[in-house]
């Protein structure tokens, strides 16, 4: 793996046509999420940035399930985020961060939520940005997922995260060094 100061590995071309055809489908399937974009241009951005494309297909194989989610007007970057219905499968009894993960003693997770985003080359979706995803659908009913924590409650040990309840997204506080099977991150990356 790669992280974001890296450069990322090529897909071989069967990778890639997997992927695209997954992430098509997806686009297609969904476009309450992105109702005035057109795939054709989403792709032809994608085929120019090929350390990006290799961060989409970690997310897509870690069950992410990236989409497009809106096209910023600035900058005319396409913003992708994880929109599996429950945190992704591939992604879950993470701890935090790499400073949480190294002070358990003992029943350490293999990595941790920030960690593994930088290695693959995305960030965790900030509290901000979760609300915005929920009101694309509902998401994590089951599951719960990391989210950027700030800075004073990380300095003081603790981390937060956040699903869906009740119709309800609720954001929630625990130490930065917990892990559960059901709570993983959601990550977000520009193309």
């Amino acid at each position: 793996m790669a992280n974001k100061n890296e450069i990322a590995p090529e897909l071989s071309a069967e990778q890639r046509e997997a992927l695209f055809k997954a992430m098509k489908a997806r686009f297609e399937k969904n476009m309450n999420r992105h109702e005035s974009l057109v795939w054709a241009n989403v792709q032809a951005k994608l085929e120019a940035n090929a350390g990006k494309l290799w961060s989409l297909h970690e997310m897509e194989r870690t069950g992410g399930e990236p989409d497009v989610v809106y096209q910023d007007a600035k900058t005319g970057e396409y913003v992708f985020y994880d929109c599996s219905a429950e945190s992704p499968k591939g992604r879950r009894s993470l701890c935090y961060d790499h400073a949480a993960l190294e002070s358990r003693k003992e029943h350490k997770p293999v990595n941790s939520a920030v960690e593994m985003a930088s290695e693959m080359g995305i960030e965790l979706l900030t509290e901000e940005q979760y609300r915005k995803l929920q009101e694309l659908g509902n998401y994590d009913a089951k599951s719960s997922s990391w989210v950027i924590t700030p800075a004073p409650i990380r300095k003081l040990g603790g981390a937060i995260f956040c699903d869906r309840r009740y119709d309800t997204v609720f954001v929630y506080h625990n130490g930065a060094e917990s892990y559960y099977a059901a709570r993983g991150f959601r990550g977000w990356l520009r193309v």
